[in-house]
């Protein structure tokens, strides 16, 4: 299997706009996801692809490879496709958060060797053992079934424990959460970009429901890495601030 891992970086970000050129101790943002993925043993080539000319000419100046997108896209994932379309010998994209700038390279490797070419669509879980997680409407939980397949996401705490408190979800159940990377099968990528959105994934806002409202499977890989994604300058103050501790 030939893996593109791409990483899509746009400028206007409601919460946080500019962060892909956000100062990190000396480098931005996108060069420390950059310099994190080439780092992957199982992917054959990494792309930045974005939709701003600043962002594309400071991944030229640290010599990373860029192309630019459309700015009509609406998430991540359509911008993948766009790229995939021209690139057409791989079989897979891993759709690399282009806000985690110290991104596990573990990640991406445990994403690819889920990619066997019978897999449609494939993102990691791990476990939680802190309990505010279980309600944070920002942290996705999941479901999955014997086959390790996902069943649902969602932003509550899923599933519902009958007749247990709240302090003592975590010691009556196992519960996992996601971490936002994705791996498409090249076909299904462009299958799925070309789907309304759905119900559940409206209510939710949570566009990996739309893929599984169309009967698309979903194959989780179980993580132990914890990731840090900056979708506010609150959260870089606190990551920068950790690393100076």
């Amino acid at each position: 299997m030939r893996i593109l891992g791409i990483i899509p970086a746009r400028y206007a970000s409601s919460r946080f706009p500019g962060k892909a050129l956000v100062d990190i101790h000396g480098k931005t943002m996108i060069r420390r996801v950059y310099e994190q993925a080439i780092k992957s043993q199982l992917v054959d080539k990494i792309i930045v692809a974005t939709d701003d000319r600043r962002i594309f000419e400071e991944v030229e100046h640290f010599g990373g490879e860029v192309v630019m997108t459309s700015a009509a896209h609406r998430n991540g994932t359509e911008r993948c496709a766009e790229v995939i379309r021209e690139h057409t010998g791989y079989d897979y994209v891993i759709n690399i958060q282009g806000d985690e700038p110290f991104i596990h390279p573990e990640h991406i490797d445990s994403v690819a060797t889920l990619l066997d070419g019978n897999t449609q669509l494939a993102t990691l879980i791990k476990k939680i053992t802190d309990p505010a997680v279980l309600d944070d409407p920002s942290e996705m939980k999941v479901i999955f079934n014997q086959h390790q397949e996902a069943i649902y996401f969602s932003r509550t705490c899923i599933p519902y424990l009958r007749d247990v408190k709240p302090e003592d979800r975590l010691k009556k159940h196992i519960f996992y959460k996601h971490i936002g990377i994705y791996g498409y099968r090249r076909d299904i990528l462009l299958e799925i970009t070309g789907l309304p959105p759905g119900t559940l994934e409206m209510a939710e806002a949570l566009e990996q429901l739309r893929w599984l409202e169309n009967g698309y499977t979903i194959k989780l890989g179980l993580t132990t890495l914890e990731s840090q994604m900056i979708d506010t300058p609150e959260d870089l103050a606190k990551l920068t601030q950790d690393m100076t501790l």
